[in-house]
């Protein structure tokens, strides 16, 4: 029989809440953290608003010996690691060091320490440059730092499908607890809002150019233009169910289904392949589509990439016939961190019974949605899909069901 693998802790540093509950009680009252860019001047750029971490001192979490070699992605995602851990009740001190991995998604890495370690070698020269530039900037950083801090020498990896990441990264993990690793720390997490890192997001020319914080990310709406970007995301800890009720752990829920897929070459003439991931992710499951109480939407905020995910609910679903949310609206769209937080939101709707709103959307009529905006919405939920699309045509689904 295959293993169950179950969530027992999260670690949440977004930009609506610092911490688990702070991010949830925000987002159930519709409360945003987006707003115009603080950490540069963002004044000669044409989109100047993004989703940041507030209140984040990185000295009051972590050791002084960690601030110079580690970027700002690091430091969130290693007091992420701390905050799902110990929600987890796990020590790993207490733990057999080949029992735990570390398996994390990433869509680029530490952009701002690389950012500053290039300035030092053009201005000031090459004995400027720090020697942690090697791995700070790296996009696999946050899984070897993670694994170092907290001694685990199991599977470990990253996976690097850009907004499916999240994901791709939980299915990964799954996969290493079946094979018999009993814990891995998995999720993701960005921190791209530095000069150099805004740049190469401007450069997909899918960022939105508003400097309004309710009208500048839409999805599902007619006047959608583009997302804004943010950081942080959320760390879970997955683990052997039978291991996990064995010392008595609280269980978030299940990661019962996993579908993932990849869209064909544009201008091909085949259809996105968005709807057979999540059929494929509802198969493994063994769960029917009248069984799904909530979907968490990937939510692109262009009017293309909308139509897809749309139709592709849609035809899975039938029109209107499951809520559908966004509460990425609140943070932005927070690249390999972003489906992790859907995954943690979904899990936090398991367990209180209700559905965040996607807030300041209109939603437009063509879209066929039961989109949840305004307030959340009152309802048991058993089981939630949340799907993720990355830039180059990743496309994936997990569902997730409360722990019997």
């Amino acid at each position: 029989m295959t293993a169950s693998v179950v969530i027992t802790g999260l670690g949440i540093t977004a930009p609506n809440g610092l911490g688990t509950e702070d991010y949830w009680s925000a987002t159930c009252a519709g409360k945003s953290g987006i707003g115009r860019i603080t950490r540069f001047d963002p004044s000669s750029y044409p989109s100047r608003l993004a989703g940041q971490v507030p209140g984040f001192q990185d000295e009051e979490y972590l050791p002084s010996r960690l601030l110079p070699q580690t970027d700002r992605v690091t430091r969130l995602a290693l007091v992420a690691t701390d905050w799902a851990l110990a929600d987890a009740g796990v020590n790993p001190g207490e733990l057999p060091d080949f029992d735990m991995g570390v398996i994390t998604a990433a869509g680029a890495g530490g952009f701002e320490f690389g950012q500053g370690e290039l300035q030092s070698l053009w201005s000031r020269g090459s004995q400027y440059v720090s020697a942690y530039q090697s791995f700070a900037w790296f996009y696999a950083v946050n899984s070897g730092q993670i694994s170092i801090r907290n001694g685990m020498k199991g599977p470990s990896g990253v996976v690097v499908s850009e907004g499916a990441g999240g994901l791709d990264a939980l299915a990964q993990a799954r996969r290493q607890i079946r094979k018999g690793t009993s814990l891995i720390v998995t999720g993701g997490i960005e921190a791209p809002v530095c000069p150099w890192g805004w740049v190469a997001q401007l450069a997909t020319g899918r960022l939105s150019t508003s400097d309004r914080p309710d009208h500048a990310y839409l999805p599902f709406d007619r006047e959608a233009a583009g997302y804004v970007p943010g950081e942080g995301g959320a760390i879970l800890i997955a683990e052997d169910a039978d291991a996990a009720r064995s010392r008595g752990a609280r269980i978030y829920g299940e990661i019962a289904g996993y579908g993932a897929t990849i869209d064909p070459r544009p201008g091909s003439g085949r259809e996105p392949a968005l709807r057979k991931a999540i059929q494929v992710a509802l198969a493994d499951a063994d769960a029917s589509p009248s069984e799904i109480d909530v979907v968490f939407a990937d939510g692109a905020g262009d009017r293309g990439g909308d139509r897809i995910e749309a139709e592709a609910l849609a035809a899975v679903f039938g029109e209107r016939a499951v809520p559908v949310t966004v509460p990425k609206t609140m943070t932005g769209r927070l690249y390999a961190g972003g489906a992790p937080l859907d995954l943690a939101a979904a899990l936090l709707s398991i367990r209180d019974g209700v559905i965040p709103p996607t807030t300041n959307v209109d939603p437009s009529e063509d879209y066929r949605l039961d989109l949840v905006t305004g307030s959340p919405r009152k309802t048991a939920v058993r089981t939630a899909l949340v799907v993720a699309r990355g830039t180059g045509g990743f496309n994936s689904a997990v569902v997730v069901r409360a722990a019997d």
